[in-house]
C-alpha cells in the first residue's frame, strides 16, 4: 500500500492535479458603422467573420449573417466563446463584402479588420475600434463588440411568428416584411435579439421558426420588456417602418401546447393622425417551445455513469522498459509515465463508476504463451473477464504483465476502440442515461466530505470549531 501511495503522490505532483480552470461562456454581439464598398456607386453586403489565434495561426470560429446593401449593419447572429481568465485569447474580426452570387471569401472584398483580446472586450463590456484595411490603414469605418456573460438559464426557446393583413408600403407590389425582436435593457438601451428572413411580396407572411437562448432573449427575466418591429424590406437598405408592439417572454409562453398569442402591430404616427386607425396588421405567435439544455451534472445526478476503459500502448516505439528513457521504464521506487497518466485520469473517472471495475487492455506486444503479436489483449491475461478492481487493480495488472511481454508493433488501437464502441452502442439502446440514481449519488457524494477536508487542509484553513467557541465563552463567563 505504501508503494501505491507513492504512485498516487508522484502522479499528482508530476501532472499537477489542480482544480479546473475558471471557464465562462460569453456571448459577443457585433455591429459596424460607416462601411464603405470599393465600388462607390453601391453599398456593401457585409458579413463579419470571427477568428481566434492558436499556435500563431488564425482559425475561423464563426460568422454572422450577410446583411444586404447596408453600411451600418447590426447583426442578430451571436458569437458564443469560452472565456478563460488565465489565458490571453486573441481574436480577429474581419468584415467582408459577400455578394449575392457567392458566399466564399476568395471572391469577396475585404472591408477591414480589428484585432483584440477577449479579455479587453469582457473588461470593457463594449469595445469600439476602427476597422483597419490592408497595410493597417484606418478609415472611417468602425466595429463595436458587446460582451455578455452566459449565466444561469442556458435553455433555448423556439419561436414561430406569422402576420396577417400588414400595411402595404410598395406602390407596384406588396410589402416584403421581416420582423426584428429587441430586448429592453436595464439602462434603457435596446439590444437586437433576432431578425427574421424577408418574405417577399406578402402581406400575411409566415416566417421560419428560430431558436434563441432564454438568456439572450430576456436575460432570464420573463417579465423583461421585448420590443418587436415589423419592416418592409427595400433593396436600397432604407427599410419602411410598418409597425411595432411590445411583449414579454412570460406572455409569449402562452403560445405553448398548441395555443396562439397575437398582438396588434401599431404605427404610432398613424395612430396619432388617423381617427379611424386600428392597426397596421396582426402578428401571431404560433409556437413557443422551450428546449432544455441539460448539463453534465444533470446527467450525472440522473444516474449516468462513466465507464472507464484503459488501453495501453506496448509497441516497441516506447523504448526498452529496462532503459530509463523508456515510457515503460521499470523503476523500483518511481512510477513511469504510463502509471502517472493512468492514476491522474483514473482517480477522477472512478468516482462516476459505481462498481469501480475497469476493463484494461493492451496492444502492440507479443504475449505469452506463444508470443504472437496482439492488438487486443487483457493485461490481466483473463480474456473472459478483463476487468480490474479499481485503479489499484489496473496498476497491479500493468506492473505484473509488463515483464512478461515483448514490446513489438505496429501501433494499432483500432480493435480496442471497436470493442469499446460496440459496448457503448449497446448502452444507447436504453434511450436514457441508465443506472440507479440512489446508488450513484451515494458513490459520488460520498467523496464530497473528503474533498472539502483536503481542500481546506491544503490551504491551511482551520474550521470554526464549536469546542473552541465553547472554551472561549466559558473563559469570558463570570
Amino acid at each position: 500500500m505504501k508503494k501505491m501511495s507513492n504512485i498516487y503522490e508522484s502522479a499528482a505532483n508530476t501532472l499537477g492535479i489542480f482544480s479546473s480552470p475558471c471557464l465562462t461562456k460569453v456571448e459577443l454581439r457585433v455591429a459596424c458603422k460607416g462601411i464603405s464598398d470599393r465600388d462607390a456607386l453601391s453599398k456593401p453586403d457585409p458579413c463579419v467573420i470571427l477568428k481566434m489565434q492558436s499556435h500563431g495561426q488564425w482559425f475561423e470560429v464563426d460568422r454572422t449573417e450577410v446583411i444586404r446593401t447596408c453600411i451600418n449593419p447590426v447583426y442578430s447572429k451571436l458569437f458564443t466563446v469560452d472565456f478563460y481568465f488565465e489565458e490571453v485569447q486573441r481574436l480577429r474580426f474581419e468584415v467582408h463584402d459577400i455578394s449575392s452570387n457567392h458566399n466564399g471569401l476568395k471572391e469577396a472584398d475585404f472591408l477591414g479588420g480589428m484585432e483584440c483580446t477577449l479579455g479587453q472586450i469582457v473588461s470593457q463590456r463594449k469595445l469600439s475600434k476602427s476597422l483597419l484595411k490592408h497595410g493597417n490603414t484606418a478609415g472611417k469605418s468602425s466595429i463595436t463588440v458587446i460582451a455578455e456573460e452566459l449565466s444561469g438559464n442556458d435553455d433555448y426557446v423556439e419561436l414561430a411568428f406569422n402576420a396577417r393583413k400588414l400595411d402595404d408600403k410598395d406602390f407596384f407590389s406588396k410589402s416584403d416584411p421581416f420582423l426584428e425582436i429587441f430586448r429592453m435593457n436595464d439602462d434603457a438601451t435596446q439590444q437586437l435579439v433576432h431578425r427574421t428572413e424577408v418574405v417577399m411580396n406578402n402581406l400575411s407572411p409566415a416566417w421560419k421558426s428560430f431558436k434563441v437562448s432564454v438568456n439572450s432573449l430576456c436575460s432570464g427575466d420573463q417579465d423583461r420588456r421585448l420590443k418587436c418591429i415589423v419592416w418592409d424590406w427595400d433593396s436600397n437598405g432604407k427599410h419602411d417602418f410598418i409597425g411595432e408592439f411590445t411583449s414579454t417572454f412570460k406572455e409569449m409562453r402562452g403560445a405553448m401546447e398548441g395555443k396562439q398569442v397575437q398582438w396588434e402591430c401599431i404605427n404610432p404616427k398613424y395612430k396619432a393622425k388617423k381617427k379611424n386607425y386600428k392597426n397596421s396588421g396582426m402578428v401571431i405567435l404560433n409556437q413557443c417551445k422551450i428546449h432544455k439544455m441539460h448539463s453534465f451534472l444533470d446527467y450525472i445526478m440522473g444516474g449516468c455513469q462513466i465507464q472507464f476503459t484503459v488501453a495501453i500502448d506496448f509497441t516497441a516505439s516506447n523504448g526498452d522498459p529496462r532503459n530509463s528513457c523508456s515510457l515503460h521504464y521499470i523503476h523500483p521506487y518511481q512510477p513511469n509515465e504510463y502509471l502517472k497518466a493512468l492514476v491522474a485520469v483514473g482517480e477522477i473517472c472512478q468516482d462516476y463508476d459505481s462498481d469501480k471495475m475497469f476493463p484494461a487492455f493492451g496492444f502492440g506486444a507479443r504475449i505469452p504463451p506463444e508470443y504472437t503479436v496482439s492488438h487486443d489483449f487483457a493485461i490481466n491475461f483473463n480474456e473472459d473477464n478483463p476487468e480490474c478492481a479499481g485503479i489499484q487493480g489496473v496498476v497491479e495488472a500493468y506492473q505484473s504483465c509488463l515483464p512478461k511481454l515483448q514490446l513489438y508493433g505496429p501501433t494499432n488501437i483500432a480493435p480496442i476502440i471497436q470493442k469499446v464502441a460496440k459496448s457503448a452502442s449497446e448502452e444507447t439502446n436504453t434511450k436514457e442515461a441508465s443506472a440507479s440514481p440512489a446508488a450513484l449519488a451515494k458513490s459520488v457524494l460520498a467523496e464530497v466530505p473528503n474533498q472539502v477536508v483536503d481542500y481546506y487542509n491544503g490551504k491551511g484553513i482551520k474550521p470554526k470549531c464549536s469546542s473552541d467557541m465553547y472554551e472561549s465563552s466559558r473563559t469570558l463567563a463570570p
